[in-house]
């Protein structure tokens, strides 16, 4: 007799949480207010009205800008779980429309207009305190973005094609923590100081003498100290991490409170890297400053560095949004993303290569040294 096996249905998939959506209406028309990057303003895609952002009082700028203490926040939150998806009816169409799950700001689905869940943050103990707005536009954007495609050796025709489309970039305020701390280093090492030694040396049968340069070596010991000050540290779970990082560097001067004024109109994805991860690849960060350090402190001609023993002490962190217009390209089933910092137009991405072109490439470079062969050695005997 067989026996009964129990059965379960699959799970469903959780419903998306009701949000409250909050748009700026159109003193003008009524149209929705998106925020216009490099004008610290909101403007009317409609009838083009512009309204500034408030300045905001001088306690919410320094709010904004200030350090929370690492080890208690990360006692309290040490991991958050992920926003759920959100629902949220348009105010503009009156249709339903979905954010899904960690985004908790863009555009609906069926017109297009701003969507923004104001309630979205409610579960999570860490929220963004401050956003960098945008101040590169999207036309300057897309502008910065071909110039980098023109500039790829070996780029296939189709990613040409694309850097002339007038649409693909997307406006993006990804989530970032910047940490701060200080350290000392106590290491031990090697000292090389170079001297000069003649010696007789033998080159094709005859003896000659010859300076020669060699290193002599001592044992160190020693402590240093060094500052760290607003490390960035990426905290997406869907843009890639090397290249959000080599947009650096960022203007933390330009830091605003955190408002929705800013983020009407482009895609806020919540933090899904935690913050004692974030801190551990911040310390990744840290050992190449502090070895130098090191490497200074020993002094001599060269240096060697045995073991190093470092005390982290006054962590601090900001929970940021930083502005990144994005592009993705399919390229032979394969997804290619393109990022361009919102605040300095930098581009960095990744790329196909056109295998073609590089085999066209290699046989050209192959008959050119050919004939630079031939005409070497067929040329008369002077």
């Amino acid at each position: 007799m067989n026996p009964k096996v129990a059965t379960q249905a699959p799970a469903r998939p959780a419903e998306p949480t009701a949000a409250k959506n909050k748009t700026f209406p159109c003193s003008s028309c009524g149209g929705k207010l998106e925020f216009q990057p490099g004008l610290r303003a909101l403007k009317c895609p409609y009838c083009g009205a512009e309204t500034a952002i408030p300045a905001g009082d001088e306690a919410a700028q320094e709010d904004a800008i200030a350090r929370q203490d690492y080890d208690q926040m990360a006692s309290v939150a040490p991991e958050e779980p992920p926003i759920p998806a959100q629902k949220i009816k348009c105010p503009a169409c009156s249709a339903e429309t979905s954010l899904p799950q960690n985004i908790t700001s863009d555009r609906c689905a069926f017109c297009a207009a701003p969507a923004i869940a104001t309630t979205a943050y409610a579960t999570r103990k860490i929220k963004p305190q401050a956003v960098a707005p945008f101040d590169i536009k999207e036309r300057d954007a897309r502008e910065s973005f071909t110039k980098w495609v023109k500039k790829l050796w070996f780029a296939p025709n189709a990613l040409k094609r694309m850097a002339r489309i007038d649409k693909g970039l997307k406006g993006h305020y990804v989530p970032f923590f910047t940490y701060d701390a200080e350290t000392v280093s106590d290491y031990t090492g090697e000292r090389g100081t170079d001297y000069t030694v003649t010696e007789n040396v033998t080159v094709n049968g005859k003896t000659e003498r010859r300076e020669v340069i060699k290193t002599e070596w001592h044992r160190v010991s020693g402590t240093v100290r060094v500052d760290f000050d607003d490390i960035p540290i990426v905290a997406s779970g869907s843009v890639p991490i090397d290249h959000a990082e080599a947009l650096e560097p960022w203007s933390f001067e330009k830091l605003a409170p955190y408002s929705d004024s800013y983020i009407s109109g482009f895609v806020v994805e919540a933090y899904q890297q935690g913050l004692k991860p974030g801190f551990e690849r911040a310390c990744a960060k840290m050992v190449p400053v502090i070895r130098q350090h090191i490497e200074r402190d020993i002094g001599g001609d060269h240096q060697r560095i045995h073991n190093v023993n470092t005390r982290y002490s006054d962590k601090t962190f900001r929970h940021l949004l930083l502005p990144i217009w994005i592009s993705a390209y399919q390229y032979s089933g394969k997804t290619y993303r393109f990022l361009v910092n919102g605040q300095t137009g930098l581009v960095r991405g990744e790329r196909p290569w056109s295998v073609i072109k590089i085999v066209l490439a290699s046989i050209a470079g192959a008959a050119l040294l050919y004939g630079v062969w031939r005409l070497t050695h067929n040329s008369p005997a002077q």
